[in-house]
């Protein structure tokens, strides 16, 4: 390498790499070149030649990380659901709200009203704490105006948030996510709308990466589901899917039919579902913000996971009904508390896997010559910190591509 444009050094790495003797893939005393927003060379200092050295930004002992990725949110939305919550400690049902106007519903027709600005700010103020976090990569769903006006006014939204901030934004078609009031008692005509008109006019403007579904009883079925699916893979757009939450609606198993990139929440998901996550390579996505807003008991089972070698990967969830939850650091915390992952499974399901989920593997997720330059750096005493400590702020910098963004 005759240059480079950024020589971090004095630092440890936690490479989340996978494999190694170390589980974080940590290399103490080490460095990081980078150039052209790419990281040139990671390794040992001493390895380093001894002229490389003049220039160098040192980090004093800190630890660096890939830069986090949050693959599932909600983050363009309008209005708020806060009375929701607060009815919801005073023992009001999920269901008992949504029949009352609230729900899903109460902020389709919040959305529906904002105007694009007004929906671009508000989002951006959730987007600027979690790059605040560490986060660099969001994945972010429209669903929240199920028309095609809303739907590609939230789309364009979340492509404007990724120019503006500088982070990496991929997009979902959520269109799948509630039957609207315009088709009560018709949803399989609603689908055919999504698949034949709102679906083609994304694809045609380019507006989604991924397209997403609720396979839920309170929402679409498997079969249901099949059709819009088979039509997103003749468009080129692969899908992921919003699985098994409060039953066992066979979700898992129509993720993995059509190599889902990710299957999400899973609380329900039986042992022949994991299986067929397995053999598909689809990540399982677990959301830890929605199971403790909603006051779930089935945990996801994680054990099952593990015992067929399905990538798990975290995310917030973000979003105004079920998990209000804007911290992916919070995020990780929670999910050992309450689903028993290691720091290690937490530290990758928002680096490595996350990456997987949004099909971006080759590009980030963790800390390789070649790669993004995407980095967090930590006032942390080593990386299991990031989840043991709760609404700590050890963030000291964030390089996106290179170049300093905190």
């Amino acid at each position: 390498m005759d240059h480079w444009d950024l020589l971090l050094t004095d630092a440890r790495i936690a490479t989340m790499r996978g494999g190694a003797p170390d589980p974080y893939g940590a290399i103490e005393d080490g460095a990081l070149a980078i150039r052209d927003g790419k990281i040139a060379w990671v390794g040992p200092e001493a390895d380093l030649p001894s002229h490389w050295a003049e220039g160098a930004r040192s980090l004093e002992g800190r630890w660096i990380t890939p830069a986090l990725i949050d693959c599932h949110t909600h983050l363009v939305f309008g209005g708020d659901r806060g009375g929701e919550f607060e009815a919801r400690l005073g023992g009001a049902s999920y269901e008992e709200l949504a029949a009352a106007g609230g729900g899903i519903m109460a902020t389709v027709r919040a959305t529906r009203a904002a105007p694009a600005e007004e929906l671009f700010r508000s989002a951006l103020d959730r987007l600027e704490g979690m790059a605040g976090a560490g986060v660099a990569t969001v994945e972010i769903k429209s669903g929240y105006g199920l028309d095609l006006d809303t739907e590609i006014r939230m789309l364009e939204v979340a492509r404007r948030l990724g120019r503006a901030s500088g982070l990496t934004v991929r997009t979902t078609l959520l269109a799948a996510h509630a039957v609207p009031p315009e088709f009560r008692g018709r949803p399989d005509d609603y689908l055919a709308f999504v698949r034949d008109e709102l679906l083609p006019r994304v694809a045609e403007e380019g507006l989604a990466d991924a397209v997403d579904g609720f396979c839920e009883s309170v929402a679409f079925s498997a079969a249901q589901l099949a059709g819009l699916f088979e039509r997103a893979r003749a468009l080129g757009l692969p899908v992921k899917l919003h699985a098994d939450q409060r039953t066992d609606g066979g979700g898992a198993a129509l993720a993995a039919r059509f190599g889902a990139l990710s299957a999400d929440h899973l609380e329900y998901t039986p042992e022949a579902g994991i299986e067929a996550l397995a053999g598909a390579g689809t990540v399982a996505v677990l959301l830890p913000g929605a199971f403790l807003t909603l006051g779930e008991s089935r945990r996801p089972p994680v054990g099952a996971l593990r015992r067929h070698g399905v990538p798990i990967a975290l995310a917030t969830d973000c979003n105004p009904g079920t998990s209000p939850l804007g911290s992916l650091p919070e995020a990780m915390g929670l999910a050992a508390r309450l689903f028993g992952l290691t720091p290690e499974e937490c530290l990758a399901g928002v680096t490595r896997q996350a990456a997987r989920a949004l099909r971006l593997q080759h590009d980030r997720g963790t800390l390789e010559a070649g790669k993004r330059a995407d980095v967090a750096i930590w006032d942390i005493v080593h990386p299991r910190d990031l989840t043991y400590w709760l609404g700590r702020r050890a963030l000291a910098g964030l390089l996106v591509a290179g170049r300093d963004r905190s």
